[in-house]
């Protein structure tokens, strides 16, 4: 005690210097437990950083941004890009015009409650080996894919990977919209018709165009007229889909987030 009592005296002569310092000492004992609380905090802190799981981001990377919620499910920033290059991909015009970011994420969302309609509801699936043999009817249709010689699994390979695929994951796009459009034909193609006439204008006056300013020879109308009675459909049916894809979102949850707005 009469150590304590002298290191006590030598530190109050030291800090009677100045006032500041005397106030200090006065709250040493608060102050250093105020520091081992700090210091055990901030111990606990750097064990519990430690444990966390860590997102695997490299320097100068950013996270995947959320872009909408659709009745739950996540459209992410890699979904839209992905989207812009799959629909660069979609023959006879289905993606024709300047590309919009918004469209895109409009695109996104419709697919996304389409799907979640369409496996409420009993019908055909579409399987791995439709999606595969329509796929191969879309290889030598494509005019961008003959430089590729796609016709070869190696020549297919690169052009995918030129436009950042597998055929992994354009199997899986391409499967869930053969999903859509046999969707959309089981529910809205009652009493339209289209016509060995609208096939034939579409090519003439739509397909052989795109051709020509590609300086490719385009494929004769008999192998492809099912594609493009596929496009026509769509064309027909747009605007009952619109209606009812109003009335989804109207019953369900869409979000559509914004840069630098967070998720509700």
């Amino acid at each position: 005690m009469t150590r304590n009592l002298q290191l006590e005296g030598v530190g109050l002569r030291r800090m009677a210097r100045t006032l500041a310092a005397m106030c200090v000492f006065s709250g040493v004992l608060h102050a250093q437990t105020a520091e081992t609380k700090a210091a055990t905090e901030a111990k606990a802190a750097a064990e519990a950083k430690a444990a966390a799981p860590k997102m695997p981001v490299e320097q100068g990377t950013e996270l995947d941004r959320v872009v909408a919620i659709v009745n739950g499910d996540l459209i992410l920033d890699s979904d839209v890009d992905q989207e812009r290059r799959f629909a660069a991909l979609l023959p006879y015009g289905e993606a024709s015009g300047v590309y919009s970011r918004d469209k895109a994420i409009e695109r996104l969302i419709n697919r996304d409650l389409i799907l979640q309609q369409a496996r409420l509801q009993p019908q055909d699936m579409v399987t791995e080996e439709d999606a595969t043999t329509d796929m191969d009817a879309l290889r030598k249709a494509l005019p961008t894919c003959k430089e590729f010689h796609c016709e070869t699994q190696a020549g297919w390979d690169k052009f995918l990977a030129s436009e950042g695929f597998t055929e992994a994951s354009i199997l899986m796009l391409w499967q869930q919209r053969m999903e859509v459009l046999a969707f959309i034909e089981q529910r809205f193609r009652m009493g339209i018709k289209i016509t060995p006439d609208q096939i034939k204008t579409y090519y003439e006056k739509t397909m052989l165009p795109v051709y020509a300013a590609q300086h490719e020879t385009p494929p004769p109308l008999a192998s492809i007229s099912e594609r493009i009675q596929e496009v026509l459909l769509q064309q027909q049916v747009s605007s009952l889909l619109s209606d009812w894809l109003q009335s989804l979102r109207a019953q369900g949850s869409v979000v559509v987030l914004h840069p630098g707005e967070g998720a509700p």
